[in-house]
Protein backbone atom coordinates (compact mmCIF):
# COMPACT_ATOMS: atom_id res chain seq x y z
CA UNK A 1 0.00 0.00 0.00
CA UNK A 2 1.32 3.71 -0.36
CA UNK A 3 0.51 4.78 3.12
CA UNK A 4 -0.21 2.85 6.23
CA UNK A 5 -3.86 1.53 6.14
CA UNK A 6 -5.53 -0.30 9.63
CA UNK A 7 -8.66 -1.00 10.95
CA UNK A 8 -11.25 0.09 13.53
CA UNK A 9 -13.37 -2.87 14.39
CA UNK A 10 -16.29 -1.46 16.54
CA UNK A 11 -17.06 -5.79 17.08
CA UNK A 12 -21.15 -4.79 16.07
CA UNK A 13 -23.52 -7.31 17.58
CA UNK A 14 -25.82 -7.35 14.48
CA UNK A 15 -29.25 -7.55 14.45
CA UNK A 16 -30.17 -11.77 15.20
CA UNK A 17 -26.87 -12.40 16.37
CA UNK A 18 -25.26 -13.31 19.01
CA UNK A 19 -21.84 -12.10 21.17
CA UNK A 20 -20.72 -15.10 20.56
CA UNK A 21 -20.76 -14.91 16.29
CA UNK A 22 -19.41 -11.04 16.94
CA UNK A 23 -16.40 -11.60 18.38
CA UNK A 24 -16.12 -14.44 16.30
CA UNK A 25 -16.44 -11.85 13.31
CA UNK A 26 -13.68 -9.95 14.76
CA UNK A 27 -11.55 -12.98 14.82
CA UNK A 28 -12.07 -13.40 10.89
CA UNK A 29 -11.84 -9.38 10.32
CA UNK A 30 -8.89 -9.38 11.58
CA UNK A 31 -7.43 -12.57 9.71
CA UNK A 32 -8.57 -10.72 7.01
CA UNK A 33 -6.94 -7.74 7.37
CA UNK A 34 -3.38 -9.47 8.00
CA UNK A 35 -4.23 -11.36 5.01
CA UNK A 36 -4.44 -8.00 3.16
CA UNK A 37 -1.54 -6.27 4.65
CA UNK A 38 -3.21 -3.93 6.53
CA UNK A 39 -0.76 -2.14 9.45
CA UNK A 40 -3.18 -2.75 12.75
CA UNK A 41 -6.96 -3.82 14.39
CA UNK A 42 -8.01 -1.54 16.87
CA UNK A 43 -10.94 -2.01 19.51
CA UNK A 44 -12.91 0.65 21.22
CA UNK A 45 -14.39 0.71 24.64
CA UNK A 46 -17.71 1.07 25.17
CA UNK A 47 -20.18 -0.04 28.03
CA UNK A 48 -23.67 -0.76 27.73
CA UNK A 49 -24.44 -0.42 24.54
CA UNK A 50 -26.81 -3.53 22.67
CA UNK A 51 -25.06 -3.47 19.79
CA UNK A 52 -21.28 -3.42 20.34
CA UNK A 53 -19.33 -6.63 21.86
CA UNK A 54 -15.86 -4.84 22.51
CA UNK A 55 -16.68 -3.49 26.13
CA UNK A 56 -13.28 -6.03 27.56
CA UNK A 57 -11.03 -4.40 25.08
CA UNK A 58 -7.95 -6.37 26.32
CA UNK A 59 -9.58 -9.58 26.35
CA UNK A 60 -11.08 -9.07 22.91
CA UNK A 61 -7.38 -8.62 22.25
CA UNK A 62 -6.01 -11.35 23.32
CA UNK A 63 -8.41 -13.58 21.92
CA UNK A 64 -7.48 -11.97 18.29
CA UNK A 65 -3.72 -12.16 19.23
CA UNK A 66 -4.61 -15.93 19.38
CA UNK A 67 -6.20 -16.28 15.91
CA UNK A 68 -3.66 -14.55 14.01
CA UNK A 69 0.05 -13.93 13.61
CA UNK A 70 1.71 -10.74 12.26
CA UNK A 71 -0.94 -7.55 12.46
CA UNK A 72 -0.52 -5.52 15.04
CA UNK A 73 -3.54 -5.36 17.76
CA UNK A 74 -4.95 -2.50 19.94
CA UNK A 75 -6.89 -0.40 22.15
CA UNK A 76 -8.45 2.57 19.66
CA UNK A 77 -8.98 2.96 22.73
CA UNK A 78 -9.11 2.22 26.27
CA UNK A 79 -11.07 4.85 28.39
CA UNK A 80 -8.55 5.43 30.83
CA UNK A 81 -11.00 7.32 33.61
CA UNK A 82 -12.59 4.02 33.87
CA UNK A 83 -9.57 2.50 35.14
CA UNK A 84 -6.75 2.93 37.01
CA UNK A 85 -3.17 3.09 35.24
CA UNK A 86 -1.49 -0.02 37.42
CA UNK A 87 -4.67 -2.00 36.21
CA UNK A 88 -4.27 -1.22 32.64
CA UNK A 89 -0.84 -1.48 32.61
CA UNK A 90 -1.10 -5.12 34.25
CA UNK A 91 -3.43 -5.93 31.68
CA UNK A 92 -1.46 -4.60 28.00
CA UNK A 93 2.26 -5.41 30.00
CA UNK A 94 0.39 -9.33 29.64
CA UNK A 95 -0.52 -8.89 25.79
CA UNK A 96 2.99 -7.41 25.36
CA UNK A 97 4.38 -10.29 26.82
CA UNK A 98 2.02 -12.74 24.74
CA UNK A 99 2.24 -11.10 21.54
CA UNK A 100 5.55 -9.36 21.22
CA UNK A 101 6.02 -6.48 19.35
CA UNK A 102 2.56 -7.03 18.35
CA UNK A 103 0.38 -4.32 20.92
CA UNK A 104 -0.35 -1.07 21.05
CA UNK A 105 -2.65 0.93 23.35
CA UNK A 106 -4.58 3.99 22.16
CA UNK A 107 -6.40 6.18 25.30
CA UNK A 108 -9.23 8.68 25.17
CA UNK A 109 -10.58 10.19 28.22
CA UNK A 110 -14.32 10.33 28.04
CA UNK A 111 -16.14 7.72 29.68
CA UNK A 112 -17.83 5.33 26.89
CA UNK A 113 -20.69 5.19 28.68
CA UNK A 114 -23.82 7.49 30.20
CA UNK A 115 -23.96 8.67 33.83
CA UNK A 116 -25.71 5.57 34.84
CA UNK A 117 -23.19 3.48 33.56
CA UNK A 118 -20.16 5.47 35.22
CA UNK A 119 -22.24 5.02 38.31
CA UNK A 120 -22.35 1.18 37.94
CA UNK A 121 -18.80 0.87 36.97
CA UNK A 122 -17.27 3.02 40.29
CA UNK A 123 -16.31 5.82 38.17
CA UNK A 124 -15.05 8.96 39.81
CA UNK A 125 -16.44 11.98 38.13
CA UNK A 126 -13.34 13.78 38.51
CA UNK A 127 -11.40 11.46 36.68
CA UNK A 128 -10.69 13.16 33.19
CA UNK A 129 -9.17 15.95 34.71
CA UNK A 130 -6.54 13.43 35.79
CA UNK A 131 -6.12 11.89 32.25
CA UNK A 132 -3.20 14.01 31.48
CA UNK A 133 -1.25 12.85 34.78
CA UNK A 134 -2.76 9.16 34.75
CA UNK A 135 -1.29 8.70 30.83
CA UNK A 136 2.33 9.89 32.37
CA UNK A 137 1.96 7.29 34.89
CA UNK A 138 0.73 4.56 32.86
CA UNK A 139 3.75 5.33 30.51
CA UNK A 140 6.15 5.31 33.52
CA UNK A 141 5.09 2.03 34.58
CA UNK A 142 5.38 0.54 31.26
CA UNK A 143 8.95 1.63 31.22
CA UNK A 144 11.68 1.56 33.82
CA UNK A 145 11.14 3.68 36.47
CA UNK A 146 7.47 3.34 38.57
CA UNK A 147 5.83 7.67 39.83
CA UNK A 148 4.44 5.25 42.37
CA UNK A 149 7.09 4.44 45.04
CA UNK A 150 7.52 0.71 46.01
CA UNK A 151 5.02 -0.47 42.72
CA UNK A 152 5.91 -2.17 40.20
CA UNK A 153 3.65 -3.66 37.18
CA UNK A 154 3.89 -7.03 36.51
CA UNK A 155 3.68 -7.68 33.74
CA UNK A 156 4.14 -4.49 32.01
CA UNK A 157 7.70 -3.22 33.50
CA UNK A 158 9.80 -2.64 30.79
CA UNK A 159 7.65 -3.77 27.61
CA UNK A 160 7.22 0.03 26.55
CA UNK A 161 3.80 -0.63 24.95
CA UNK A 162 3.42 2.20 22.58
CA UNK A 163 0.52 5.00 23.64
CA UNK A 164 -1.50 6.48 21.21
CA UNK A 165 -3.58 9.71 22.48
CA UNK A 166 -6.93 9.48 20.94
CA UNK A 167 -9.33 12.49 20.79
CA UNK A 168 -12.13 14.34 18.81
CA UNK A 169 -10.99 18.05 20.19
CA UNK A 170 -8.41 19.97 20.62
CA UNK A 171 -7.27 18.66 23.85
CA UNK A 172 -5.87 15.61 22.62
CA UNK A 173 -4.05 17.26 19.78
CA UNK A 174 -2.69 19.43 22.75
CA UNK A 175 -2.07 16.62 25.08
CA UNK A 176 -0.21 14.41 22.34
CA UNK A 177 1.44 17.13 21.31
CA UNK A 178 3.25 17.71 24.87
CA UNK A 179 4.17 14.10 25.46
CA UNK A 180 5.58 13.50 22.28
CA UNK A 181 3.01 10.70 21.59
CA UNK A 182 1.55 9.62 18.25
CA UNK A 183 -2.17 10.95 17.52
CA UNK A 184 -5.61 9.59 16.60
CA UNK A 185 -8.22 11.68 15.85
CA UNK A 186 -11.35 9.84 15.44
CA UNK A 187 -13.08 11.75 12.40
CA UNK A 188 -14.88 8.26 11.04
CA UNK A 189 -17.32 9.99 13.92
CA UNK A 190 -16.41 13.36 14.95
CA UNK A 191 -14.96 15.10 12.16
CA UNK A 192 -16.10 18.86 12.98
CA UNK A 193 -12.10 19.18 14.62
CA UNK A 194 -9.80 17.45 12.56
CA UNK A 195 -8.58 20.10 10.21
CA UNK A 196 -7.49 22.06 12.91
CA UNK A 197 -6.46 19.12 15.74
CA UNK A 198 -4.14 18.23 13.38
CA UNK A 199 -2.50 21.00 12.59
CA UNK A 200 -1.86 22.38 16.41
CA UNK A 201 -0.55 18.87 17.07
CA UNK A 202 1.94 19.38 14.58
CA UNK A 203 2.76 22.70 15.30
CA UNK A 204 3.10 22.00 18.99
CA UNK A 205 4.93 18.21 18.83
CA UNK A 206 7.68 17.99 21.55
CA UNK A 207 9.85 14.88 20.20
CA UNK A 208 10.05 12.04 23.38
CA UNK A 209 11.36 8.63 23.86
CA UNK A 210 8.90 6.90 22.00
CA UNK A 211 8.20 9.40 19.11
CA UNK A 212 10.94 11.53 17.11
CA UNK A 213 8.60 13.32 14.76
CA UNK A 214 4.54 13.98 14.29
CA UNK A 215 2.48 10.73 13.81
CA UNK A 216 -1.39 11.23 12.90
CA UNK A 217 -3.85 8.50 12.68
CA UNK A 218 -7.18 9.82 10.48
CA UNK A 219 -10.26 7.45 11.33
CA UNK A 220 -12.12 7.32 7.81
CA UNK A 221 -16.02 5.74 7.71
CA UNK A 222 -15.30 2.56 4.80
CA UNK A 223 -18.24 0.46 2.52
CA UNK A 224 -16.56 -1.12 -0.11
CA UNK A 225 -18.42 -3.87 -2.21
CA UNK A 226 -18.62 -5.17 -5.95
CA UNK A 227 -20.71 -2.42 -7.25
CA UNK A 228 -22.04 1.40 -6.41
CA UNK A 229 -25.54 0.28 -5.69
CA UNK A 230 -24.45 -2.61 -3.27
CA UNK A 231 -22.52 -0.18 -1.05
CA UNK A 232 -25.31 2.38 -1.00
CA UNK A 233 -27.89 -0.56 0.31
CA UNK A 234 -25.21 -1.64 2.66
CA UNK A 235 -24.87 2.40 3.50
CA UNK A 236 -28.42 2.54 4.13
CA UNK A 237 -28.51 -0.32 6.74
CA UNK A 238 -25.19 1.55 8.52
CA UNK A 239 -27.53 4.47 9.04
CA UNK A 240 -30.27 2.81 10.47
CA UNK A 241 -28.05 0.70 12.30
CA UNK A 242 -26.60 3.50 13.72
CA UNK A 243 -29.36 5.51 14.44
CA UNK A 244 -31.21 2.77 16.43
CA UNK A 245 -27.78 2.86 18.63
CA UNK A 246 -27.73 6.45 19.34
CA UNK A 247 -31.19 7.30 20.20
CA UNK A 248 -32.77 3.76 20.92
CA UNK A 249 -29.90 2.25 23.03
CA UNK A 250 -29.21 -1.27 20.45
CA UNK A 251 -32.92 -2.21 21.08
CA UNK A 252 -34.22 -4.47 18.59
CA UNK A 253 -36.65 -2.05 16.66
CA UNK A 254 -38.16 -2.98 13.03
CA UNK A 255 -37.22 -1.45 9.82
CA UNK A 256 -40.36 1.29 9.98
CA UNK A 257 -38.96 1.92 13.26
CA UNK A 258 -35.57 2.36 12.46
CA UNK A 259 -36.49 4.38 9.47
CA UNK A 260 -38.68 6.80 11.41
CA UNK A 261 -35.61 7.22 13.90
CA UNK A 262 -33.40 7.89 11.08
CA UNK A 263 -35.78 10.73 10.35
CA UNK A 264 -35.40 12.04 13.50
CA UNK A 265 -31.88 11.64 13.60
CA UNK A 266 -30.71 11.51 10.01
CA UNK A 267 -28.90 14.83 9.95
CA UNK A 268 -26.68 13.87 13.18
CA UNK A 269 -26.37 10.27 11.64
CA UNK A 270 -24.81 11.81 7.90
CA UNK A 271 -22.49 14.84 10.06
CA UNK A 272 -20.82 11.51 11.47
CA UNK A 273 -20.13 10.32 7.93
CA UNK A 274 -18.53 13.34 6.76
CA UNK A 275 -15.54 11.26 5.94
CA UNK A 276 -16.99 8.50 4.42
CA UNK A 277 -15.25 6.24 1.22
CA UNK A 278 -18.21 4.48 -0.38
CA UNK A 279 -18.36 2.64 -3.84
CA UNK A 280 -16.80 -0.06 -5.59
CA UNK A 281 -12.79 -0.75 -4.44
CA UNK A 282 -11.25 2.11 -7.36
CA UNK A 283 -13.56 4.68 -5.76
CA UNK A 284 -12.97 4.11 -2.19
CA UNK A 285 -9.10 3.97 -2.55
CA UNK A 286 -9.33 7.13 -4.49
CA UNK A 287 -11.23 8.85 -2.21
CA UNK A 288 -8.86 7.44 0.48
CA UNK A 289 -6.27 8.74 -1.28
CA UNK A 290 -7.65 12.53 -1.70
CA UNK A 291 -8.42 12.22 2.09
CA UNK A 292 -5.30 11.56 3.38
CA UNK A 293 -4.01 14.25 1.22
CA UNK A 294 -6.14 16.64 2.65
CA UNK A 295 -5.40 15.85 6.45
CA UNK A 296 -2.45 15.48 6.01
CA UNK A 297 -2.40 12.30 8.25
CA UNK A 298 0.66 9.49 8.16
CA UNK A 299 -1.66 6.65 8.33
CA UNK A 300 -5.79 6.00 8.03
CA UNK A 301 -7.92 3.74 10.26
CA UNK A 302 -10.93 2.33 8.72
CA UNK A 303 -14.26 1.68 9.77
CA UNK A 304 -15.61 -0.53 7.65
CA UNK A 305 -20.17 -0.42 7.58
CA UNK A 306 -21.80 -3.23 6.14
CA UNK A 307 -25.46 -5.56 7.34
CA UNK A 308 -23.26 -8.87 7.67
CA UNK A 309 -20.21 -9.79 8.41
CA UNK A 310 -19.95 -11.45 5.25
CA UNK A 311 -19.77 -7.79 3.03
CA UNK A 312 -17.69 -6.25 6.09
CA UNK A 313 -14.83 -8.58 4.91
CA UNK A 314 -15.48 -8.38 1.32
CA UNK A 315 -14.97 -4.75 2.08
CA UNK A 316 -11.90 -4.60 4.13
CA UNK A 317 -10.61 -6.94 1.04
CA UNK A 318 -11.47 -4.57 -1.83
CA UNK A 319 -10.46 -1.80 -0.11
CA UNK A 320 -6.85 -3.54 0.29
CA UNK A 321 -7.03 -4.82 -3.16
CA UNK A 322 -7.61 -1.63 -4.65
CA UNK A 323 -5.03 0.44 -2.98
CA UNK A 324 -2.65 -2.13 -3.62
CA UNK A 325 -3.17 -1.68 -6.89
CA UNK A 326 -3.02 1.98 -6.71
CA UNK A 327 0.31 1.59 -4.68
CA UNK A 328 1.52 -0.70 -8.18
Amino acid sequence: MRFPLSVLDLAPIAKGESVGSSIAASVALAQRAEEHGYRRVWYAEHHNMPTIASSATSVLISHVGAHTSTIRLGAGGVMLPNHSPLTIAEQFGTLAAMYPGRIDLGLGRAPGSDQATAYAMRRDPAASDRFPQDVQELQAFLGEESRVPGVVAVPGRDTNVPLYILGSSMFGAHLAAALGLPYAFASHFAPQALEAAVAAYRREFTPSAQLEAPYVIAGVNVIAAETDDEAQANLQSARRAMAAGLFARGKDLSDVEADLLLRRGGAHVDQMFTYAAIGDGSEVARYLDRFRDHVGADELITAHHAASTEARLQSVALTAEAMNSVAA
